[in-house]
């Protein structure tokens, strides 16, 4: 795959780019501090409001930990999309490297709400 000359010369691109690869940190970081600070416990995974008060699936820590594998690959993905989509389509490509921040921002409140119901 060959990456366009001026796909790195883009301001709007290297803007969301950046903000992809702080949010994937981001993510890390926090599970991480989340995680240390509550070993040795099992973690809640899901929940879901309509079974009640057997709505909460407990789980490991590997469980938690795929919240990192999922933004890694979720940020490595949309950006191998907006290299491939740029040299067609401008705006397009932007338009993946921003979906890509919304769900990374999800993937955040998703692992912090789960983590904090422990």
């Amino acid at each position: 795959m060959e990456i366009p000359k001026k796909y790195f010369h883009d301001k709007p691109v290297l803007a969301l780019l950046s903000t992809n690869v702080f949010l994937v940190v981001l993510v890390a970081v926090v599970v991480l501090l989340r995680l240390s600070s509550n070993s040795g416990e099992d973690f809640i995974v899901q929940y879901r409001e309509n079974l009640g008060l057997n709505g909460f699936t407990a789980g490991t820590a590997l469980d938690i930990l795929s919240f990192i594998a999922f933004a890694a690959m979720v940020a490595a993905v949309n950006i191998a999309i907006s290299i491939r989509v740029y040299s067609l389509k401008h705006q397009l490509s932007l338009v993946v490297l921003g979906f890509s921040v919304l769900l990374l921002i999800l993937t955040l409140i998703v692992s912090n709400a789960l983590l904090v119901l422990q």
